[in-house]
């Protein structure tokens, strides 16, 4: 009955029950387990969107959404529930609109960073990337994630660079967030000269924030407000190599205490080998080469007077390094500027960079203060000797968050993803750093798989006041079931 109702809300060409897409949705490349959706649907507008929540309020029925191409890697599309309904948002595309003066871009959810950088730079636009997404990731998606943009002195608060979003509430309510909630609807504004800047709204609330990082479980998005930046007329991009950490912890301080720089990122040698490099062979050769630790930053000019921006910086940043005994290099080791700022500008080629190495991978990611960051890189060391993995093969990333407030650290431990024991052998060894960064202070405010509960279960009024957004904004709890942990109130 369910299938022929979506039909008619969206047309029978646009919901799927082919067996291989159902499974394709059934796992990803996390260790969540889960089982695969009743169907596929395909809405092209919010109106349909509010269609299929109010249906799946009715029947009781899972709605999942999903608005990137695969592969997909943190488990929050694999149903938990068989009746589940996997709502694909991908054919949400728009490019609604591009202002220029301000400097925003009104996107639908499906559309992604690969488009949107080729249209926004017609405009002499930039989009605030993550570091290498997929080419098919979801701009709105990677947002609404709070996945870290590699710009910090740009990142002014956690949910930038996402201003203003309409959003369909569990109810069947639509809500929009900021200064789009008006007065007027989206014509009404931009007659006015007013782009949905604001994310604060309407009045005094701030439900922006209550809908980013709720993977989907409180509302769907179909339609947000996105912060760009100007092209540069000028820039360099340098590589200062460190042989640890902590040796480049003071320029990094010293750098972002200046905002200096545009792009600003840390890598140890294994990530940056997988990054640039192209078969397994390679990447093993180039991990030879490299230093253990790469700080990579990019230097701009814009309209007015970008050589003579893009030169004092350099030298400023110059004279920083020398008083740290460290020296900034346009190459290093066989990776050429030209390189470098096609990771800072691009997005992953196919496969995904992370598949490169060894095929498959698992990460851990948590936020933290940058003076932590040595004390946890030894323990993720100590975790892997206990495991008998070999540290060698873990990816180590650092992007500085907020103005350099604090910093996103990510882990990524490459294995054979034909060896199964292998494996079970990384999957318990995220088991147990997870633990120990959480007992160390790490704040894990994005968990996800089988380790998702941990951060709820030490924070339980958290997970309380969790319970009651939830009872209020999807009341049938219809939206991504399982995802968070929710308590019953």
């Amino acid at each position: 009955m369910m299938i022929e109702e979506l039909s008619g809300i969206v047309g029978a060409d646009r919901v799927s029950k082919e067996k291989a897409s159902l499974e394709a949705y059934a796992s990803d490349n996390s260790f969540t387990e889960g089982c695969a959706p009743s169907a596929i649907v395909s809405p092209v507008n919010a109106e349909q969107v509010v269609e299929i929540i109010n249906l799946a309020a009715r029947e009781k029925a899972g709605l999942v959404p999903s608005s990137s191409a695969p592969p997909r890697f943190r488990g929050d599309t694999v149903p938990e529930r068989e009746d589940s309904v996997v709502v694909d948002l991908t054919g949400m595309d728009r490019i609604i609109k591009i202002n220029r003066r301000n400097k925003v871009a009104l996107i639908e959810p499906g559309v992604t960073f690969g488009r949107l950088a080729r249209e926004v730079a017609k405009e002499g636009l930039k989009v605030l990337m993550p570091l290498l997404p997929r080419e098919g990731k979801s701009v709105v998606g990677s947002y609404l994630e709070r996945e870290p943009i590699l710009i910090p002195k740009y990142h002014w608060d956690v949910t930038d660079p996402l201003l203003c979003a309409e959003v369909i509430f569990g109810t069947g309510d639509m809500f929009r967030t900021g200064s789009a909630a008006g007065p007027g609807d989206l014509e009404d504004q931009w007659a006015s000269e007013r782009y949905q800047k604001n994310p604060m709204g309407p009045g005094q609330s701030d439900l922006i924030r209550v809908v980013q990082g709720a993977r989907g479980t409180v509302g769907l998005v179909t339609w947000a407000s996105v912060r760009l930046e100007p092209l540069p007329s000028a820039s360099r991009t340098f590589i200062v190599a460190a042989d640890s950490f902590g040796e480049l912890l003071g320029l990094v301080y010293s750098m972002l205490r200046r905002k200096l720089g545009e792009e600003f990122l840390v890598l140890n040698g294994t990530d940056l080998a997988a990054i640039v490099g192209g078969d397994r062979e390679e990447i093993e050769e180039l991990k030879g080469r490299l230093p253990p630790w790469s700080l990579i930053y990019r230097v701009a000019g814009f309209k007015y007077f970008p050589s003579d921006r893009v030169s004092y910086q350099v030298n400023d940043i110059g004279d920083l390094a020398g008083a740290e005994g460290l020296e900034p290099c346009r190459s290093l080791a066989g990776v050429s500027e030209e390189d470098i700022g096609g990771v800072l500008d691009g997005t992953s080629g196919e496969p995904y960079w992370k598949f490169g190495y060894l095929g498959g991978f698992a990460d851990i990611f948590l936020i933290a203060t940058l003076e932590m960051v040595p004390s946890f890189l030894e323990l993720m060391e100590e975790e892997a000797k206990k495991a008998e993995y070999p540290s060698g093969n873990i990816g180590m990333y650092v992007q500085p968050i907020q103005q350099g407030r604090s910093c996103h650290v990510e882990f990524t431990l490459y294995y054979d993803e034909g060896d199964e024991g292998e494996r079970q052998k990384v999957r318990g060894l995220c088991d147990s750093a997870i633990r120990r960064l959480m007992d160390s202070g790490g704040f894990f405010s994005r968990p996800f798989g089988p380790w998702c509960e941990l951060p709820f279960d030490r924070c339980p009024d958290t997970a309380m006041l969790l319970g009651k957004i939830g009872k209020m904004l999807d009341p049938d709890g219809i939206l991504n079931p399982g995802k968070i942990p929710y308590r019953v109130v």
